[in-house]
């Protein structure tokens, strides 16, 4: 962490500084070819892997295939991140289209459901009464959530990652539920699409496979899922400062946020969310511009007097447990 002396809040110019210099680097600016590869890459993969599905066919080889479009499930979540985020397209109407072909069509989970849980994230990174994914749960991140925990909570740093098995039919429960409460736009398409899913995924299951075959075809592709998606995300906040909402944009983004180095393949494997803090003050901004933008926000941050926070991928697991395992602390005393 770059610790320095922070010097006096300016009512918001801070961020209006560290906007233009952005700017001025063009770093806002679309990235066409590279989507064009990235998400034909993505499509390619997924159409291989199903390829690959039917013609390996009633083979216990299938848990291969099963392994392989957990790891395309993942990379299609992140593009759909993307998309979610107008990195993509600069209108709406593409981006949700294309939203709606890679969340609900291609992996099952309401592209609705999540971009409206991800955009309150978005809005109060790790405030607790704001943000979804810091919000009591199986997993609790406070202490105050932690009062009344059972077995889970009181060990919850150790069956972190054995729970991250459940997030993929977690998703699909929770958008099921969007669904169902109204709270989703679009909500006739969501759900022909999210059903053609089920319906294709099921019926492909039980046609190639046999029943045993597909259940563990299954619980492989569905667990190993969840971990991958998990754990691209884990890294960007847990075990980061809660705000108080005295924070002012820029602060509010950054304190809360861990940036993860490890090099190109770290960026392909979290699809540049390792860039957590230059994502969280510039959502908009392309995957690939964000290497291009860390210098220049970590020297600003410096020179206002902001911590940046960077670290290496294990340790920013490590620390994340370390984080649950205190906050429960009193479960197990």
């Amino acid at each position: 962490m770059t610790t320095t002396t922070e010097r006096p809040r300016t009512a918001g110019s801070d961020f209006a500084e560290l906007n233009r210099r952005i700017n001025v680097a063009g770093l806002m600016r679309r990235r066409p070819g590279y989507y064009v590869l990235r998400l034909t890459l993505v499509a390619l993969a997924l159409i291989g892997g199903w390829t690959a599905f039917v013609l390996v066919g009633a083979s216990w080889w299938t848990l291969v295939v099963a392994a392989f479009l957990a790891v395309v499930f993942a990379q299609v979540a992140l593009v759909a991140h993307d998309l979610a985020h107008r990195q993509v397209f600069r209108t709406n109407k593409p981006s949700s289209r294309a939203g709606l072909l890679a969340g609900n069509l291609a992996i099952g989970m309401s592209y609705g459901y999540w971009m409206d849980k991800h955009t309150k994230h978005h809005a109060n990174p790790n405030h607790d009464d704001l943000d979804p994914d810091v919000g009591p749960g199986v997993l609790v991140w406070s202490r105050e959530q932690a009062r009344g925990g059972g077995f889970v909570q009181r060990h919850q740093a150790w069956l972190f990652f054995p729970l991250l098995t459940l997030l993929g039919i977690s998703l699909k429960r929770d958008s099921v539920r969007a669904l169902r409460s109204g709270s989703v736009k679009q909500r006739g398409l969501e759900w022909t699409l999210l059903g053609a899913h089920f319906v294709g995924y099921a019926a492909a299951l039980l046609l190639v496979l046999s029943p045993l075959q597909a259940l563990a075809f299954f619980v492989v592709h569905q667990a190993l899922f969840g971990v991958y998606l998990g754990m691209t995300f884990a890294p960007n906040h847990k075990g980061m400062p809660h705000p108080d909402g005295t924070e002012d944009f820029l602060r509010k983004q950054v304190l809360t946020s861990r940036n993860v180095r490890g090099g190109r393949l770290v960026d392909v494997a979290l699809g540049g969310l390792n860039y957590q803090i230059e994502h969280h003050l510039f959502p908009a901004m392309p995957t690939p511009n964000l290497p291009k933008a860390q210098p220049i926000v970590r020297a600003y941050c410096a020179e206002i007097g902001v911590p940046y926070e960077m670290t290496g991928l294990v340790e920013s697991y490590r620390q994340a447990l370390r984080h649950l395992h205190e906050v429960s602390a009193d479960l197990r005393s």
